[in-house]
């Protein structure tokens, strides 16, 4: 079989296992365990030492998916450098980087070399190689993880100091451990093939380390060129990653020819050229957003097949041969970082509680450790499996361990935005509409029409109650917390916002995170604050659009338009909750509702979900149905408790 015809089996082989991963490695989200992990997992499952799906050797065939992986692995790490959004931090960031980077790598790799007598791979090797393991293993300790940093943040809402500083480290240290692996990589094999320190090497690691930036801004110029150019998004992204493709194909063909023709390697640093090209772009250009918008769709299938592929290509009885080492050499990382935290908190003049728990944004591990410890996998064949597999297994650790403890310091600090539990409904359908207009009062004498008891919440002053005999209105001072819960706010299943948006923002985000209403439905009055608004899941009216789109569904499909905007005499359409206990598992077409009811969805948990006559319901679905007023009534009572 030729070599080809052996990559087009392998790949096939590979897709298929790295489709499944994607799918199984959801249920390990669903158990609160990272994606991430998940794809770590299947990979070693599916390896040559359980399953077999994929023969021994399978990585060293797929090397390119690796070589992709790891040019836009570092391609985001350097595009979420963005120098703007670090200086309000700067002196934070900068102690904290230091702490971190410095105490952490000093301290590790001093332990390390003298843990060698209990590291099986690490016993057996002279002293030469024991400090090559030692300043490679502890290079990778100081890694982090900015993709798992995000997820946290963006779960959680977070915003504030803290995680500002923790943000600009994580990224600021993860672009010095490429330029800090660069140095310690060429270290590491000048001691392991046994040659000299001396002034000749150093002046050769320099002409490296200056022609590995010197690719760098020109592939940030290149990168520039493509994203300047107007062509079809999917072909810009082929071209981005066959940049970082080339980088490593050239790096390649330097390190081969410089042997052959001089006897002597000169190593460029192919991760240290991705970084730099990533940041030119990211800060010194106008495509930043699209770069990033490029990352963030094409990141999750470069992440499968990178993950998935390590998790192949490790090797299973080394990994459990060394586990209990990886377990020490875990408690020996988030030692030494809670001491870097300690140092670079006490010199940023951090207050105590920032220096107590600064440390815990930093355990999460993931792409750029995991892809160093690929490179030494590939350089040192002596021991460079076994350093890549425990390195794996110290990964896996902080996987599990990292992401809670972020955010358990997040909501220490009290920087956490989540939303609050959605109070239990009480059997009467509420609504407060917050702000006083022609418009609110239409919409409250409307829901009061539909059986909801609805109440209008303004700061008018000059307001005469006593003109609306038929409505319920609070005068407030002030739109607080403690406004809104004298007026007992948990009891409503709806607010309605109808100010400008950056009062409807406020309160949207008071009430996501104190009381946690149901529904919140936002009169929206600029477009571009769509998606602040989206993100804390309101319900957006634009009057801009909703006119337009309102006449064309009457257009398109009058019957149904009608139907669902009440419009047609006698009929209505209604969200019912299932609260009686008594029809927990009953089928749809077993409930004999009256003959004029339809039931159009049900929503469960958050989900809509296709229905037939034998969909069985659950305690706290709830069904949209539409039939006459005189049936909707009965529908209600047999629903309700």
């Amino acid at each position: 079989m030729t070599f080809n015809q052996n990559t087009i089996l392998l790949l096939g082989g590979f897709a298929i296992v790295a489709v499944a991963a994607k799918q199984l490695a959801g249920f390990f989200t669903k158990i609160k365990l990272p994606f991430i992990t998940g794809l770590l997992v299947i990979g070693l499952v599916s390896g040559p030492f359980i399953f077999n799906l994929l023969p021994k050797g399978a990585g060293n065939g797929l090397h390119f998916i690796n070589d992709i992986s790891l040019a836009f692995i570092a391609f985001a790490a350097a595009a979420e450098l963005y120098l703007k959004e670090v200086r309000s931090q700067f002196k934070s960031i900068k102690w904290m980087t230091f702490g971190q980077l410095v105490v952490t790598f000093i301290v590790s790799s001093i332990v390390i070399y003298f843990m060698a007598g209990i590291i099986p791979f690490m016993s057996d090797l002279n002293a030469a190689n024991k400090v090559a393991v030692s300043l490679l293993m502890a290079t990778i300790f100081v890694a982090r993880s900015p993709a798992s940093a995000i997820a946290v943040i963006t779960e959680m809402r977070a915003k504030g100091p803290f995680v500002r500083t923790a943000m600009g480290v994580t990224v600021v240290k993860d672009f010095l451990v490429i330029l800090l692996f660069a140095i310690c990589f060429s270290v590491s094999q000048a001691l392991v093939n046994g040659d000299p320190l001396r002034l000749k090497f150093l002046l050769t690691l320099l002409a490296e380390l200056t022609a590995s930036f010197g690719l760098g801004f020109l592939v940030g110029k290149i990168l520039t060129f493509l994203l300047k150019q107007r062509m079809h998004q999917h072909l810009k992204t082929a071209l981005i990653l066959a940049t970082g493709y080339a980088v490593y194909a050239f790096y390649y063909f330097v390190k081969s020819y410089t042997v052959e023709e001089f006897g002597k390697e000169f190593h460029l640093e192919p991760l240290l050229i991705c970084i730099i090209g990533s940041f030119i772009v990211t800060n010194y250009s106008k495509f930043r957003y699209e770069f990033l918008k490029i990352l963030e769709e094409i990141g999750p299938y470069i992440y499968i097949a990178f993950f998935t592929l390590t998790g192949i290509s490790v090797s299973l009885d080394v990994f459990i041969e060394l586990f209990g080492i990886a377990v020490l050499l875990f408690t020996l990382r988030l030692v030494t970082m809670v001491l870097g935290s300690f140092v670079g908190g006490a010199l940023a003049g951090d207050s105590p509680l920032f220096r107590k728990i600064g440390w815990m944004p930093y355990v999460t591990q993931a792409g750029v450790g995991l892809g160093l410890a690929t490179v030494v996998a590939d350089a040192f064949p002596t021991w460079g499996s076994e350093f890549a597999t425990v390195v794996v297994a110290v990964i896996v650790l902080n996987q599990f361990v990292g992401p809670p403890l972020f955010k358990w310091s997040i909501n220490l600090v009290g920087e956490g935005h989540t939303r609050a539990n959605i109070p239990q409904y009480d059997g009467v359908r509420d609504a407060f509409i917050v702000g006083f207009d022609s418009q609110s009062v239409a919409l409250a004498r409307q829901l009061k029409e539909h059986g909801w008891e609805a109440e209008i919440v303004t700061q008018k002053k000059d307001l005469n109650v006593e003109d609306f005999p038929d409505l319920i209105i609070h005068q407030v001072k002030e739109f607080d917390l403690e406004t809104f819960k004298g007026i007992k706010v948990e009891k409503v299943e709806a607010i309605v916002l109808t100010l400008t948006d950056d009062e409807n923002l406020e309160i949207a985000e008071l009430i996501y995170q104190n009381v946690g209403t149901k529904d919140i439905v936002v009169r929206l009055n600029q477009r571009y604050n769509f998606e602040k608004f989206h993100k804390l899941g309101c319900l957006i009216v634009d009057p801009h659009t909703a006119m337009v789109s309102l006449m064309d569904h009457l257009v398109r499909s009058p019957q149904a338009a009608t139907l669902l905007l009440g419009m047609k005499e006698g009929q209505d359409t209604m969200d019912i909750q299932v609260l009686n206990p008594n029809l927990r598992g009953i089928p749809l077409r077993d409930l004999r509702l009256p003959a004029d009811i339809i039931v159009l969805s049900v929503n469960r948990n958050g989900q809509s979900i296709i229905t037939h006559g034998y969909t069985r319901l659950r305690i706290g679905d709830v069904l949209t149905i539409v039939g006459s007023k005189e049936s909707l009534q009965k529908v209600t009572l047999k629903f309700d408790r």
